[in-house]
């Protein structure tokens, strides 16, 4: 079973199980009906994680447990549930059960209202926008646990080695060179895209890459330039992975994922391999207004 359908489903069977504890004791029959309708939908899974975070945080019909509530605010966080992602930000921004820490705070706060999240938007106001991204540790383990998918694969070191360089998680740089190139050093699209990393002329270009054959240099290439469109994309992933395939000035104009059906395509691929929807990102790389040159895709 693949490493995104696994977790999902332990995250089902985690949820079925806290139900049946003495939190959803406290439940009328009716709630609990309608939980387990909703657990039914995997889409649903992080609504129920909040849910039962709220419980904790608040105290709603059993004890206080902060840490707990962050914990499952922190689960339904790292699966793109903008509502999680607030909660969470507010524990670290106020310190509430957790170490404050206005770097994670703003992190999560900004993916948040990346999704349009009215509240974490205007708290965004409230920090200060040049703090360095940092995600929860607990964020953070779903990377790990994708890059054992990859450990076996070729120019696996060489990734590893250079990622932290460019504060990139390497199973992310490894989906990508997976899905562009199958690990083919010499590979070359019908756009004239290059190596393992498919850098075409102009990008090799803007990032110094002098021969795109040459495996490292292409790889430092690639995640120069991934590095850029986090930060230009504010750690989605999704839209960075949209914009390496279609360019930034694309996903710009249309304001999501471009209706391109290879690129939707090859986001779908990247998120067969690579589970996390947020990245961390370094806000000095660019200026999220900064003028771009509009992608020739179209």
């Amino acid at each position: 079973m693949h490493l995104k359908k696994w977790t999902s489903f332990l995250i089902l069977m985690c949820s079925l199980a806290l139900l049946n504890t003495a939190e959803a004791s406290n439940r009328s029959p009716e709630l609990k009906n309608q939980a387990f309708q909703h657990l039914a939908d995997e889409a649903s899974i992080p609504f129920e994680l909040v849910q039962l975070a709220k419980q904790h945080e608040h105290a709603e019909g059993i004890p206080r447990n902060y840490n707990r509530a962050a914990e499952l605010y922190c689960e339904a966080a790292g699966l793109g549930y903008d509502e999680a992602q607030y909660a969470l930000g507010w524990m670290y921004a106020n310190g509430r059960g957790v170490p404050r820490n206005d770097s994670i705070a703003a992190q999560l706060f900004g993916m948040a209202a990346e999704q349009g999240h009215a509240h974490a938007g205007k708290m965004m106001r409230y920090l200060d926008d040049s703090l360095e991204s940092a995600l929860p540790e607990c964020m953070q383990s779903v990377a790990e646990n994708d890059l054992m998918d990859f450990v076996d694969k070729p120019y696996f070191d060489l990734v590893v080695e250079l990622a932290p360089r460019y504060d990139l998680d390497p199973a992310l740089v490894m989906a990508i060179i997976t899905v562009e190139s199958a690990f083919n050093v010499q590979a070359v699209s019908h756009k004239n895209a290059q190596g393992l990393m498919q850098l075409i002329p102009e990008t090799a270009e803007r990032f110094q890459v002098k021969n795109t054959f040459d495996a490292e240099e292409n790889i430092k290439g690639g995640m120069a330039y991934l590095r850029w469109l986090l930060a230009f994309f504010k750690g989605d992933v999704t839209l960075a992975v949209a914009a390496y395939n279609a360019g930034e000035g694309a996903v710009e104009r249309h304001q999501g994922v471009p209706p391109y059906t290879e690129t939707k395509n090859y986001v779908k691929k990247i998120q067969a391999q690579y589970a996390k929807s947020t990245h961390p990102y370094q806000p000095d790389i660019v200026h999220r207004h900064a003028v771009i040159a509009l992608s020739e895709y179209e």
